[in-house]
């Protein structure tokens, strides 16, 4: 039971579902490079790409629950399959793409739409909107003479950032944890996903400057991603033919977080509002909310 629950912010309840898909599919039969990838109708038949749904939780079996939010740091190793590639803005192969390519591509052609500027998801944007947090148009060096001159600006005068896939620091998660009194068991349900990238504005001034400047872009409503993140895959480091999607992956917790904030009477604040400029005291307080939540089920059991 103590090894269950211990385990239980590493790897949360696993959603299992049989991949049909590799990491190459039709590698060994291609007879030129572009036969790669491509699928034949049985192949494509089977593959059945549906998320599997979640199970219907009655209000009145949740005998208790805290909402939490967590930062993903893409600088840890064991959280890099949710970062690369970055090559060609994410897009080493149609079958090798980073996490954020494919929620950008998926808000691109509509099959993501709920997206909102906070996690509170009260405010919605469309893909047009987000544009203003990803792009910025800034005078280069020769440009600000000639305004300075008083000569006419052109086009070219100016220098063109974008947030892309390398640009990407840290993912933000908000999600539940609950006890459910009819399985008797503690469980856990994502609820909304954030990339985390420095302000636009700051990715002319160097890497000091955008460090201490991280921002959320945009959130979205996590079940509404979960059908375009079964349809790509994380690449497996230590079996390419059996990869794994990034809706089991996310799911199923196999990645490292951090607590930064906790649903509370004091709006909502995040743990570094009420114990400043202490990373080690707002670590272990991180640490104390994520042992709060793991101990609730075996003191249901022990009481």
């Amino acid at each position: 039971m103590s090894n269950h629950i211990n385990k239980l912010f590493v790897v949360s309840i696993i959603i299992s579902l049989p991949i049909v898909c590799v990491g190459q599919s039709n590698l060994l039969n291609a007879k030129v490079p572009t036969d790669i990838g491509k699928l034949s109708e049985v192949q494509i038949a089977s593959n059945d790409n549906t998320p599997v749904p979640y199970g219907f939780v009655d209000d009145r079996d949740v005998m208790w629950s805290k909402i939490i939010w967590e930062t993903i740091d893409l600088d840890e190793r064991i959280n890099f399959p949710l970062y690369y590639p970055t090559v060609n803005n994410g897009l080493l192969s149609s079958t090798r793409k980073s996490l954020f390519r494919i929620l950008m591509d998926n808000i691109e052609s509509g099959e993501i739409t709920e997206i909102y500027r906070t996690s509170y998801f009260n405010d919605k944007l469309t893909f047009d909107d987000l544009q203003q947090s990803l792009l910025s148009r800034q005078l280069s060096s020769e440009g600000i003479e000639k305004s300075n001159a008083g000569e006419e600006v052109s086009e070219n005068d100016y220098d063109i950032y974008k947030v892309e896939s390398d640009k990407i620091m840290q993912y933000r998660i908000k999600g539940t944890w609950y006890f459910d009194k009819r399985l008797g068991e503690l469980r856990y349900r994502m609820l909304g996903i954030a990339p985390v990238a420095p302000d636009v504005s700051t990715l002319s001034q160097g890497p000091e400057a955008m460090a201490d400047a991280l921002v959320p872009l945009f959130w979205i409503w996590y079940p509404d991603a979960r059908k375009a993140l079964n349809e790509n895959s994380v690449f497996n480091v230590k079996n390419s033919s059996q990869p794994i999607t990034f809706d089991n992956i996310l799911n199923s917790r196999r990645f490292n977080s951090i607590i930064y904030k906790e649903e509370n009477v004091f709006e909502d604040r995040e743990v570094k509002d009420y114990i400043y400029e202490d990373a080690l005291r707002q670590l272990l307080e991180s640490d104390r909310v994520k042992s709060q939540i793991r101990d609730f089920e075996q003191d249901r059991w022990n009481n």
